[in-house]
């Protein structure tokens, strides 16, 4: 019967299907399965879902902002000069004042010429990379990098390889062997994103300036998170200015969504008339746009105290874990692994700190490697004291539970 839905073909693709809808239901059926759960309401650092009131450490709001009346407020304004949308791609109608002064907000944040904005981290990501990297160049990637970053050198037309994870020794090695004339660009992670370390740059930039290599960093984790008053990596390592292309998020600290590369004029004139995902793409609503302008002015009036705080609560926090008995890896930031390397165990731990008002979740491979399974804990600047020392109560009783520690 013409009718009649189609037979499914017994495929690749349906067994990937398969085995990802035979994962999720599993989970589930063991009343463990905690992703996407929808969250009706935020109270500083705890948020209401429908199993009730719970304290956040799923979240990348790493200095606290979401919500920050100041931030809110540019929001609604935008909506009411502007409204809700654009007119379309940046290249053609769509860009508004709104966007640009953005942009110059960017620029000026990180000491750079100007920025461009894309509509998201992954995007920025992706375009950048597949656009600055052609044919006989060479991009070299840290084992550990964001797939964002996989998936962009990927998709570019020229060499891929990976250095082993913060290895300058590899990384030279492989700098080595690049031909003279290619053009060749390194990137990395500022803050991993799996294991909360930091990519050392002073290292990094010394093989740059040798073999004559670009360096591209990712500061999606280290903004407003490094640094005195949460400028980042550079400001960390007290290097303003030696990275050649810096990304950054705008769905982290800043608390919208897009990304966002800042450099010279010449490199933001380049993508902006030659990456695909800017020219094809329709900009920023308007009250998104306000709110991440807001919330860069936000931290330059309040970054140090809220900085100062949140370098308390991940020394609190991590502390507290070890003493515990947990193995949190080489986190020296908010973003904290609690080591399980079982899945069933992340799961039991997950489900215990669920059920007594804790937001966690864990991640599995392929995430990370097998056998590396493990909760990721956020921490951040709206947590207090007693906060944190609620949820190493819960994480210790979880852990117990689960045969973790």
């Amino acid at each position: 019967m013409l009718n009649q839905p189609p037979a499914k073909p017994r495929d690749g693709l349906q067994w990937r299907i398969d085995a990802m809808v035979s994962r999720v239901e599993d989970a589930k059926s063991k009343n463990a399965y905690y992703y996407q759960q929808a969250v009706q309401e935020i109270d500083g650092a705890w948020v209401i879902t429908e199993e009730g009131r719970k304290l956040m450490f799923a979240t990348y709001s790493y200095l606290g902002l979401l919500k920050h009346p100041y931030i809110d407020q540019a929001a609604k304004e935008a909506i009411d000069r502007y409204g809700t949308g654009t007119h379309g791609v940046r290249l053609l109608g769509g860009t508004l004042d709104l966007h640009l002064e953005l942009e110059k907000t960017i620029a000026r944040f990180h000491g750079r010429d100007d920025a461009i904005v894309f509509s998201s981290g992954y995007v920025t990501n992706l375009a950048t990379i597949s656009t600055l990297v052609g044919k006989g160049d060479w991009v070299i990637s840290d084992k550990w990098n964001h797939a964002s970053i996989v998936d962009g050198c990927t998709l570019a037309r020229g060499h891929f390889v990976r250095f082993r994870h913060n290895d300058m020794a590899d990384l030279e090695r492989r700098l080595k062997q690049a031909p003279e004339s290619a053009g060749k660009l390194v990137v990395a992670d500022a803050v991993f994103s799996m294991d909360g370390d930091i990519f050392p740059l002073p290292d990094a930039v010394e093989l740059c300036r040798k073999y004559n290599a670009r360096l591209m960093i990712d500061e999606a984790h280290s903004l407003g998170v490094l640094g005195d008053t949460g400028h980042g990596i550079e400001e960390h390592f007290g290097m303003p200015g030696v990275i050649d292309v810096k990304m950054g998020t705008l769905s982290k600290t800043i608390p919208g969504v897009g990304g966002y590369i800042t450099g010279d004029q010449e490199l933001i004139t380049f993508l902006k008339h030659a990456a695909r995902a800017f020219i094809f793409s329709a900009a920023l609503p308007p009250a998104v746009a306000a709110a991440c302008k807001a919330g860069f002015e936000v931290i330059e009036q309040e970054g140090v105290e809220r900085n100062r705080i949140l370098r308390r609560n991940v020394e609190h926090f991590i502390g507290g874990l070890k003493a515990r008995g947990f193995d949190t890896g080489v986190s020296v930031t908010p973003i904290v692994p609690i080591m399980t390397y079982d899945e069933e165990k992340a799961f039991l731990m997950t489900k215990y700190c669920q059920e007594h008002k804790v937001f966690v979740l864990p991640v599995l491979p392929p995430a990370v490697p097998p056998g590396k399974s493990r909760l990721r804990a956020n921490v951040t600047a709206a947590h207090t004291p007693e906060d944190i020392d609620f949820a190493l109560d819960v994480f210790e009783a979880a852990g117990k539970y689960a045969g973790v520690i």
